[in-house]
């Protein structure tokens, strides 16, 4: 592995193709992609949809992560959701089918990263004050607001789904206690 690899995302340079104003959202949203795919070892699908003292699961996270990917970056092109997104909202923290692994919702995951990458990509800097109103209400907010948004949204959601997937590995019966366990 090379010494750069180590470093954070932001780290490591620009992000080649991404305008420069955008590069620290992409860098967020890199960054959330590897250390959510450094989970798939492969993370126990019997635990995917566990809700540790009612917090959300795992899974749940998952389809969130994508779903307000594709929601945010649709507000940023100032467009509003199809009927498809609002459907795939509503069913955030269902599995989508009997079965469904981490390996599913991961792969779902990439490609809505591999997306939001090509929009920042085609994104005019000079459009990044515009004005563009979000959900039914109509609120007004900005392309750079929305995107920015997105990506701490994801970093935020990363930090909750890391924090679950380690309480549910740790309790999981068999497992020996885990150092903070002992502490």
């Amino acid at each position: 592995m090379d010494k750069k690899d180590k470093l954070e995302v932001w780290l490591r340079g620009p992000v080649p193709g991404i305008p420069e104003l955008l590069q620290p959202v992409a860098h967020a949203l890199l960054q959330a992609q590897e250390e959510i795919n450094a989970l798939d070892k492969p993370f126990p699908t019997d635990l995917l949809w566990t809700k540790p003292a009612g917090l959300a699961s795992v899974g749940f996270h998952m389809q969130h992560l994508k779903g307000v990917l594709d929601r945010l970056f649709t507000y940023a092109r100032n467009e509003s959701l199809t009927e498809i997104q609002l459907n795939y909202l509503r069913q955030e923290g269902i599995p989508p089918f009997p079965e469904c692994t981490f390996k599913v919702l991961l792969h779902a995951f990439n490609e809505q990263i591999e997306v939001a990458l090509a929009q920042l990509r085609n994104t005019n800097e000079n459009t990044l004050t515009q004005i563009c109103m979000v959900g039914r209400a109509q609120i007004p907010s900005t392309q750079l607001g929305l995107l920015f948004h997105a990506a701490e949204h994801t970093q935020r959601h990363l930090g909750q789904l890391l924090v679950t997937s380690a309480i549910v590995c740790d309790n999981r019966p068999g497992n020996a206690p885990s150092r903070r366990q002992q502490l």
